[in-house]
């Protein structure tokens, strides 16, 4: 296997969306991520998993994209018997992942503190949607909560009275991305000090952050600032224009480019000296959009794209799902993979991102029916004999 993270063994104990998605971009890099769930099955299984359209033979779009290159191993955590297993377990990984509510690893005996005692180099991560300490810790949270918390639903959107959510689920997603560079972070840490340690990450913390420059900028005007659609509180013009088949979005953010644009559009009433800098073009902001939007409409998005490209300004079609899917660059990526139920039927999903120069092989490895590979591990970590499994399943410790 020609990955990265080769070597590296997790073990996954979340569910929904944050933290599978974090785990998986381990798992896609190479890590051998070892799924530990109830014996029933972790919730995620649930979702889609009988809708027709978004189910393949009961593994719904969520569980069989989040769950690829994972192995899966059912264990009853709530038992004395089972919790040792885990251990055992522990003490053969290096990283071990949850998403769950505060105060319940600790509940649960799977807290770092605890099972730092059977591994000192391990490394613990939790994604909380408020972190772990703090006078809003224990508040329950998913996606939406955290983006309302966080400040971005306030400027997406057209205007004050309608705040938008982001369309994908950024304060998810956000925590799961945050919680690759915190492991992979204490993960080299541990090269040099031998030690493991807790990486806490709070979805609200990863919305903050991503607020940015903008941040900033209310610290200094001391404003909030407001949503104003798909236009730029700078630059002009920066916006999505309807043509005759959809809609293109122009991000104008130099002068040159302005000189670009009048060349491809010839309206004479953009030929005003003052609109050949940032200040007199938005000071007619209104205008130039709307001279911009009844022009496009006149044509499609291909013959604007072309005309706009050739003179080498930032233009974009404001893509379907198919048009993206279908886009040659996308494809030349290898961002559209094909991912598989353990039955060998298949769809396909978004790949993997990072890419690497050196160690960039790509594969992707059906997710796991429950507990499909609880022999496999607890013999190939743990040397643990046939017959001493079948007592587990017996017992209803394992599955």
């Amino acid at each position: 296997m020609n990955k990265p993270l080769k070597g590296i063994k997790v073990i996954d104990l979340t569910h929904m969306l944050s933290g599978p998605y974090g785990t998986m971009i381990l798992s896609d890099l190479g890590a051998d991520t070892i799924k530990v769930e109830p014996l029933q099955g972790e919730g995620t299984r649930k979702l889609l998993a009988s809708d027709p359209k978004n189910s393949i033979d009961g593994f719904g779009a969520y569980f069989i994209t989040l769950n690829r290159n994972k192995r899966s191993v059912a264990i009853d955590l709530k038992s004395d018997e089972g919790k040792q297993v885990f251990y055992q377990l522990v003490k053969e990984v290096d990283v071990v992942v949850n998403n769950f509510g505060p105060g319940v690893p600790e509940r649960l005996g799977i807290d770092y503190d605890t099972l730092s005692q059977h591994n000192p180099k391990i490394i613990t991560c939790a994604i909380t949607g408020f972190g772990s300490q703090g006078p809003g810790a224990k508040r329950p949270a998913f996606d939406q909560v955290a983006q309302a918390f966080g400040g971005g639903m306030s400027i997406t959107g057209h205007n004050q009275a309608d705040p938008i959510r982001a369309g994908i689920p950024i304060g998810d997603l956000g925590g799961g991305m945050f919680s690759v560079m915190g492991i992979l972070t204490a993960l080299l840490e541990r090269s040099q000090s031998g030690k493991g340690q807790h990486v806490d990450i709070s979805m609200l913390d990863c919305q903050v952050s991503m607020l940015n420059y903008m941040a900033t900028m209310h610290f200094m005007s001391g404003e909030n600032p407001y949503p104003i659609g798909n236009s730029h509180f700078v630059h002009v013009p920066y916006n999505s224009y309807p043509t005759k088949d959809g809609h293109i979005i122009l991000a104008v953010i130099t002068d040159n480019f302005w000189h670009n644009l009048k060349g491809v559009v010839n309206l004479p009433q953009f030929d005003d000296p003052k609109y050949d800098t940032q200040p007199g073009r938005f000071a007619d902001k209104a205008m130039i959009d709307a001279a911009l939007g009844e022009l496009f409409s006149t044509n499609t998005n291909d013959h604007w794209i072309s005309q706009l490209e050739a003179a080498r300004i930032p233009c974009a079609p404001v893509n379907k799902f198919s048009d993206t899917f279908a886009d040659p660059q996308v494809q030349h990526r290898n961002m559209i993979v094909d991912v598989f139920h353990p039955n060998g039927k298949k769809t396909q999903a978004p790949g993997n991102p990072i890419k690497l120069s050196r160690t960039n092989e790509d594969s992707y490895s059906a997710a796991p029916y429950v507990g499909e590979h609880t022999q496999q591990v607890l013999s190939e970590i743990l040397d643990f004999s046939d017959e001493q499994i079948e007592s587990l399943k017996a017992a209803g410790v394992v599955k």
